[in-house]
C-alpha cells in the first residue's frame, strides 16, 4: 500500500450561541478580527499548528490540523480560552470533519491520456492544457483523486482518513488491472 500524508483537515463545530467576536478578540492573545475584511475572528496556533475560525453564530471551523488528535487539542485549547475570556462554551463540543485532503506517491511515472481513456470518461475530467492533473472521481468514499504524471496524487472530500486509503488502494488496482501503473 501506498504511504499515505495528510496534509490538511477542515473540521467544524458549535457553541451554540451567540458570539461577541470584538469582546474575545480584546481578551484571546492572538485571536484577530477585522470584520471590514472578514466575517469571522481568526484564532492562529502555534500547537497544534492550526487556524480556527470564530463566527458570530457560535459556529467555528479548525483548519490546517494534520491529525484527528489535532483536531481535538485545537478545539480543547480554544474552549478553554473561551473560559479565561468569561464566555461559557460547552466543554466538550460535537466536531464533525468537514474534509480531509491527503497525498500519497505511487512512486511511478503515470502516462494521464491512457489513464483518461481507461477509467472512462464518466469518472475522469484531464484537460491538460488547463490543469496538469487528472481528476479522477471515486463514488464509493465520494472523493476526489487528482493524479500527476510524477505519479504523486491529492485526495480530497474525504471524511475518515480510511477512506483516503480506500480510494488510493482502489486507484492504485484499477490502474494495474490496466496495465498502467
Amino acid at each position: 500500500m501506498a504511504k499515505i500524508k495528510i496534509e490538511n483537515i477542515v473540521a467544524s463545530t458549535s457553541f451554540n450561541k451567540e458570539l461577541d467576536l470584538g469582546r474575545i478578540a480584546a481578551s484571546v492573545d492572538g485571536a484577530e478580527y477585522k470584520p471590514k475584511h472578514f466575517p469571522g475572528l481568526v484564532y492562529k496556533l502555534k500547537e497544534p499548528k492550526t487556524a480556527m475560525l470564530l463566527f458570530r453564530s457560535g459556529k467555528i471551523v479548525c483548519t490546517g490540523a494534520k491529525s484527528l488528535k489535532d483536531v481535538k487539542t485545537a478545539i480543547e485549547l480554544i474552549t478553554k480560552n473561551m473560559g479565561k475570556a468569561g464566555v461559557k462554551v460547552a466543554k466538550k463540543p460535537r466536531i464533525v470533519v468537514q474534509n480531509i485532503v491527503a497525498s500519497s506517491d505511487l512512486n511511478a511515472e503515470l502516462n494521464l491520456n491512457a489513464i483518461a481513456i481507461s477509467l472512462g470518461l464518466e469518472k475522469v475530467e484531464y484537460e491538460p492544457e488547463q490543469f496538469p492533473g487528472l481528476v479522477y472521481r471515486v463514488s464509493k468514499p465520494k472523493v476526489v483523486v487528482l493524479l500527476f504524471g510524477s505519479g504523486k496524487l491529492v485526495c480530497t472530500g474525504a471524511k475518515k482518513a480510511k477512506d483516503v486509503e480506500i480510494a488510493v488502494d482502489k486507484i492504485t488496482e484499477e490502474l494495474k488491472a490496466s496495465g498502467l501503473l
